[in-house]
């Protein structure tokens, strides 16, 4: 049994398949970023799913693609756990954009690939090997167009009284905006990032009002100048997204992608599909 595995740090989605590439089982846990979350944190969260749980000594190979394991120190202290936890399984760790380039780019194609969902990052394909220019910093700093940044503003024009006021009252029917609330939610509990973005809903909801456009703009805007132009040859090749942002902000990408002559590519809301007819064709 092989667990294919993509996890972002809202959610981690999980597909189980037979060497023919039927599938098994499919279940969804918590995110599963390292930076964020801590040993015990991470068994909770595969304790809490049956399947895996009933599975854990069955699965023979487990390919983990997953936010917050760009660096080398995150991915072995990941591949630990997973390692000690699939007791019987051969155990890779790698960052979600190599989730998003084998789901998205055809095999040996050159392609930028991007990622807009609760983060965000932006590499280069070359067609084998995947190249970065922009070192993540984590949701505090960076993460431009993100569904955490995006939160992040929405809540800072509510407070700042910057919101048009049926906007307001629309966001405090659907949020709890109580400053003792957001707080706890942003310094007591786990996955602060994930709180954030689920504001996002809130935008795309509203996505045609002025305001909202304003908002969306200025942060696809800020990704194109940041991460896609730090590839010179970014015009000559396609831009592919994965991420519930880019898939429903898609129009909004091609209208951004037209004003600065780059090439909308496939735009995925999750690379989970995909990964299966990779690795069926490259066991």
């Amino acid at each position: 049994m092989k667990l294919i595995v993509d996890s972002g740090s809202t959610k981690a989605d999980w597909i189980a398949i037979d060497d023919n590439g039927k599938v098994l089982f499919t279940t969804q846990t918590l995110g599963l970023n390292p930076e964020i979350l801590d040993e015990p944190e991470i068994i909770e969260r595969l304790n809490d799913r049956f399947d895996i749980l009933q599975n854990k000594k069955n699965a023979t190979h487990l390919f983990f693609y997953g936010a917050g394991c760009g660096t080398d120190r995150m991915k072995e202290w990941l591949k630990r756990i997973f390692q000690e936890y699939f007791s019987n399984a051969f155990v890779d760790v790698q960052e979600d954009t190599y989730a998003a380039v084998y789901a998205t780019t055809p095999k040996g194609e050159e392609a930028i690939v991007s990622i807009l969902g609760t983060g965000s990052n932006c590499s280069y394909f070359d067609g084998k090997v995947l190249h970065q220019k922009v070192q993540s910093l984590g949701y505090i700093v960076m993460d431009d167009c993100s569904g955490n940044v995006f939160g992040k503003e929405l809540i800072r024009k509510y407070y700042f009284n910057k919101m048009p006021k049926e906007l307001a009252v629309e966001l405090e029917k659907e949020y709890d905006v109580d400053p003792d609330f957001i707080k706890n939610k942003l310094y007591k509990e786990p996955n602060p990032n994930a709180y954030l973005a689920t504001y996002a809903k809130f935008l795309i909801k509203h996505k045609d009002t002025e305001f909202c456009r304003k908002i969306i703009f200025k942060g696809m805007k800020s990704f194109v100048k940041n991460y896609i132009k730090q590839f010179d040859n970014c015009k000559e090749v396609p831009v592919h997204f994965v991420g519930s942002i880019a898939f429903y902000l898609k129009d909004e990408l091609q209208e951004t992608f037209n004003k600065y002559e780059l090439q909308l590519g496939n735009v995925l809301r999750r690379p989970i599909d995909g990964l299966i007819a990779y690795h069926v064709a490259n066991q």
